[in-house]
């Protein structure tokens, strides 16, 4: 049962729940670090953009939803197929180009999906999947579920025409989907005060959209303000749109090391040691009883083999047969 599945059910306690976050939040963690020896070590085709820093946002949003509910990525998606209980060797197998991955290696990075598990798909384009999930939810709606969708953007995304028309027929037909804006502070390598005007939370309000904000490194607090904004969904009340302030540890992708033109290092030190989602939670977790720092090493070690184990078998995946470069393309 994965851990959205849990918070959903009530098929176990608090202190299971808030752990299995944790474990969630170190399993992207390390799969990100192993993804970026990848690309350093050139096993890995293509560039990556990594999620380090942002884990509370993808675990906190996910641990809300059920398996059937849907979302839709982007080219930083990584984390939410992780969240959403995509397997960590098929996600590298999809990385490195091989078979078994999830898109049978023809996705790679940016083009993720993971149908069984409610992911529509990551998208290479800025904004690109913010149609999708309002499809997915005008589709729920007329079918007659409580499947909800969220759909994960990042600030830069503010900028597309397609998410204001979106919300704009979200809003009209009370659709059961919630907008994720990831603001992790940089459009690629632009600081978001440059290239965003105005509130951000008052552009969904013009609409009529419910409209939040919430600590995107704190998962309990995105937990927690999701839920609500998916009971709400859930029960016909409408679309709404949820801001998780946060900051992404790398540069834009791999190949972004030297980030001293567009950021400072004290900046990026400071996110470091005093707002790191995963060491915020293991705090909390040990005031309130519930792990000690031997429980959260042998979380720690437990994902660091199960990612090893992952890479390891994707590394000896075979490559596609050449002949099934047209299988599955859909246009």
């Amino acid at each position: 049962m994965s851990t959205a599945e849990q918070f959903t059910s009530g098929a176990a306690p608090a202190a299971d729940l808030s752990l299995a976050m944790y474990r969630d939040m170190a399993t992207i963690r390390c799969f990100e670090e192993q993804v970026n020896e990848l690309y350093r070590g050139a096993k890995m085709p293509g560039l990556a953009h990594l999620y380090n820093g942002e884990e509370a946002v993808a675990v906190g949003v996910c641990s809300a939803l059920r398996r059937d509910d849907y979302i839709t990525s982007t080219h930083r998606g990584h984390g939410h197929c992780l969240a959403k209980g995509a397997d960590v060797a098929l996600m590298f197998a999809e990385l490195l180009g091989r078979e078994p991955g999830y898109c049978r290696g023809k996705g790679g990075s940016m083009h993720i999906a993971d149908h069984a598990n409610g992911n529509l798909g990551a998208n290479a384009i800025v904004g690109g999947s913010t149609g999708i999930a309002t499809g997915a939810a005008f589709s729920a709606k007329r079918r007659g579920t409580d499947q909800v969708a969220v759909c994960f953007f990042g600030d830069g995304a503010l900028g597309q025409g397609l998410l204001y028309e979106v919300m704009n027929m979200a809003s009209l037909w009370r659709l059961p989907v919630i907008y994720v804006c990831e603001n992790n502070l940089y459009n690629e390598y632009t600081h978001y005060l440059e290239s965003t005007a105005g509130s951000i939370l008052d552009r969904p309000k013009a609409f009529g959209i419910e409209s939040r904000e919430v600590d995107g490194q704190d998962v309990r607090a995105v937990h927690a303000v999701t839920s609500e904004l998916v009971t709400r969904a859930r029960n016909g009340e409408g679309p709404a749109f949820l801001l998780c302030n946060t900051y992404r540890y790398h540069g834009h992708h791999v190949g972004d090391v030297d980030r001293g033109y567009y950021r400072s290092k004290d900046e990026e030190q400071l996110w470091l040691s005093e707002r790191d989602p995963l060491v915020l939670h293991g705090r909390w977790l040990r005031e309130q009883g519930l792990a000690d720092d031997d429980a959260l090493r042998a979380i720690d070690d437990e994902v660091r083999a199960v990612v090893e184990r992952g890479a390891a078998f994707a590394l000896d995946a075979p490559f596609p047969e050449p002949g099934e470069v047209t299988e599955d393309v859909f246009a």
